[in-house]
């Protein structure tokens, strides 16, 4: 026997009634005021970088390496002449931070 109500049911669109749309506005609006709140935390957060700060990012045995040092830590490794492979990229962040950087000899 063929199920006449649930065969016509099966073959035609689905119908958005009142409370499914209003469901899917609210839904849609929840979503983009997480959107717009987390887009403001990203743009708002975090603290700025300091003037006198070096840091290089560079390749090393295990994957990638940072090289990070402020203030007079940074005059230290800027002055050390240590780092040969990366001298380029010590010597622009050196630069960067306004301290004199002694090339590896």
């Amino acid at each position: 026997m063929i199920m006449f109500e649930q065969s016509r049911r099966l073959s035609e669109p689905l119908r958005w009634g009142r409370r499914e749309k209003t469901a899917v506005a609210a839904l849609l609006s929840c979503l983009l005021l997480a959107v717009i709140g987390l887009g403001a935390y990203a743009l708002s957060s975090g603290s700025p970088a300091r003037a006198d700060c070096i840091r290089v990012t560079f390749p090393s045995t295990l994957g990638g390496a940072d090289l990070h040092a402020c203030g007079a830590g940074a005059r230290r490794v800027c002055a050390s002449g240590d780092f040969r492979g990366i001298r380029q990229e010590l010597s622009a962040a050196c630069r960067r931070a306004g301290f004199a950087y002694l090339p590896p000899g």
